[in-house]
């Protein structure tokens, strides 16, 4: 049967951007919740506002969205209900108020930016890839992609994020292991660590993130380790051999680097060897920079060591205000 708003050309441009759009929020309602997610696909837009910005009053978030007040308030008041978003009055006008995330709500958009938008973005792409100035026939090939394969489908992550569980303590241990004895040896401090990485890391308030590849399962891991009040060392980061090749690197250093910003240490410091020449080029990509500093107070920790970077945590979070 023919599509009568695909027939009408033009002149049903509304309501036919109307029912892709109706069609890809259902999809992205269902990629949310597959992720875990307790968000809409409706909060995005003012989530990812407050994730940029840090704190809006209502008017300031429908200039900068487009959108009317109170299409802004009824979602914040979903989100407050969340426990995602809180209001802050303004310290320069004590009659303004500030929306913000919760600690919650940052969590929620770090995992969003590591669970969900990689892949959307990748199979949307995909779907729309033309002439760009071929508006209808872009439309008609987003909607041919979803009558074959939804976008639920197309966005089943060949990598995805597992958080820690005491039952993967020995995966912990057997992916740092498996990388460290092929190009060096267990150390005395690799092996307090990776054989208690609950006392030595959990219970201090640290985090262990794993990441799943489909078909392979745990293949890597990375953990963020107090060492003192506000000192977090991101250590213990690697991944298989027989998964190289796969970005489970990037997609574990991204996630590692949004839970550090929630957990917001004053110092974000590696250390590593000239002989990782790949995780170190990786490292600069995402903004660790070489520190003397760093080197002279932590490089003992471990024989191999001859390399100490660090990540300007306070810098990025004064870029974003």
């Amino acid at each position: 049967m023919a599509d009568i708003l695909a027939d009408l050309g033009y002149v049903a441009l509304g309501s036919r951007l109307k029912r892709l759009a109706e069609r890809l929020q259902t999809d992205a309602a269902a990629i949310m919740a597959r992720a875990g997610l307790p968000t809409q696909p409706s909060h995005f837009p003012l989530l990812t506002a407050l994730d940029r910005h840090q704190a809006l009053t209502v008017t300031e978030v429908a200039d900068i969205l487009g959108t009317s007040q109170p299409a802004v308030t009824r979602t914040f008041t979903s989100l407050v209900e969340l426990g995602l978003v809180t209001t802050d009055v303004d310290p320069a006008d004590k009659r303004v108020k500030r929306m913000r995330l919760t600690a919650a709500g940052a969590s929620v958009v770090a995992r969003m930016k590591t669970l969900v938008w990689p892949s959307v973005d990748l199979a949307v792409r995909e779907m729309a890839a033309g002439p760009p100035t071929d508006l209808l026939g872009q439309i008609a090939r987003i909607e041919d992609a979803l009558a074959r394969e939804s976008l639920v489908s197309r966005t089943r992550a060949p990598l995805a994020l597992v958080e820690w569980d005491d039952a993967l303590a020995e995966r912990f241990y057997t992916i740092n292991a498996e990388w460290i004895r092929q190009m060096f040896a267990l150390e005395a401090t690799d092996e307090d660590v990776l054989r208690h990485p609950r006392e030595r890391i959990i219970d201090r308030g640290g985090t262990i993130l794993f990441v799943e590849a489909e078909g392979l399962g745990i293949v890597g891991t990375c953990a963020l380790m107090p060492i003192a009040p506000g000192v977090v060392e991101l250590t213990k980061m690697g991944v298989l051999e027989s998964a190289r090749g796969r970005k489970a690197g990037e997609f574990l250093l991204a996630a590692a680097l949004d839970r550090a910003r929630i957990m917001a240490p004053r110092s974000l410091f590696l250390l590593t060897s000239r002989k990782c020449e790949a995780a170190i080029h990786l490292y600069e990509k995402v903004g660790f920079v070489h520190d003397a500093d760093v080197m002279a107070k932590h490089g003992r920790k471990y024989a191999r060591c001859d390399v100490a970077m660090s990540f300007p945590l306070a810098a990025k979070g004064k870029a974003r205000r």
